[in-house]
Parts: structure tokens; C-alpha cells; sequence
């Protein structure tokens, strides 16, 4: 598998699409620094896969990374929401990410939803806890580790 980051976002609200940063700190047992999802819960991080953004994009709406409220886009991981809770993740050789939610209940509210009437993070959004943080950026190398 050749899974990297295509892009960092994060945002100061929730609800709201986020934006794209160059490059973000992750913080052990609490997300992405400055990200309004981040502190003392399962669901620190979000990662949605790039594939999962073009099934939106084939039905024609102009659609970025962060759109869909993730932290994480990913490139090449195309079955990421098919993985376990538990299941660990690590990022360059020093950053450790562990799976603790597939899928989420939407909030009839949230701006893509609004904008577009669907949005797929419930389906296919993946979340996790920071067991080791470390600085990210886009083309960061992926690895999904065995239980």
C-alpha cells in the first residue's frame, strides 16, 4: 500500500468545514493542535479518504480537502473506513494514531450537508485517538499496522 496525507485542515468551530494548513502538531491524548475538535475524548482526529471526497465529486459538486470536516485527507487508502476500531496507524516512523470509530451520526446542520444535501463523513469517516504525536504534512506516508 502507498498511503500518504493529502492534506491537514482544521478549523476553529464545529459544524463548519475546515481549512487547509500546511502543517499541523498533533497532540498525544488530545488531536490537532488548534482544531475545535480536539481534547479528551475518542474522537481527537478525523481522516476521510481522498477516494471517499471523489464519489461527491462525480456527482458533480466542487468539493476540497476539509470540506467534509476532516483533519486528515488521505491518498490511497481507499478502504480506510473498512478498518477495526483498535486498529493503530502510524504516520512517518513516530506518529501513532489508534482507530476508535468508524462512521458517525450526521447533525442535519453541518455546512456540507446544508450545501449539498449529503455528506459522506457518516459512511465513510474515520476517527482516533493521538497515542503519539509529532508534527504532519501533506505527503506524509501512511502505514496501517497489524493487530
Amino acid at each position: 500500500m502507498n498511503a500518504k496525507i493529502k492534506a491537514v485542515c482544521r478549523s476553529k468551530e464545529k459544524g463548519t468545514t475546515k481549512n487547509e494548513i500546511n502543517k499541523g502538531e498533533l497532540i498525544e491524548d488530545f488531536g490537532l493542535k488548534g482544531d475545535a475538535h480536539a481534547g479528551n475524548w475518542h474522537r481527537q482526529i478525523s481522516l476521510l479518504d481522498s477516494s471517499s471526497i471523489d464519489k461527491m465529486k462525480n456527482r458533480g459538486w466542487e468539493i476540497r480537502p476539509g470540506d467534509f470536516a476532516e483533519n486528515i485527507t488521505t491518498e490511497g487508502m481507499e478502504n480506510l473506513y473498512k478498518l477495526s476500531v483498535g486498529q493503530k496507524i502510524r504516520i512517518r516512523k513516530e506518529i501513532l494514531l489508534e482507530i476508535t470509530q468508524i462512521g458517525k451520526k450526521c447533525h442535519q446542520d453541518c455546512e456540507i450537508r446544508q450545501k449539498i444535501g449529503d455528506c459522506v463523513m457518516p459512511r465513510e469517516g474515520v476517527f482516533a485517538k493521538v497515542i503519539k504525536g509529532g508534527e504532519i504534512k501533506p505527503g506524509d506516508k501512511i502505514e496501517i499496522l497489524e493487530n
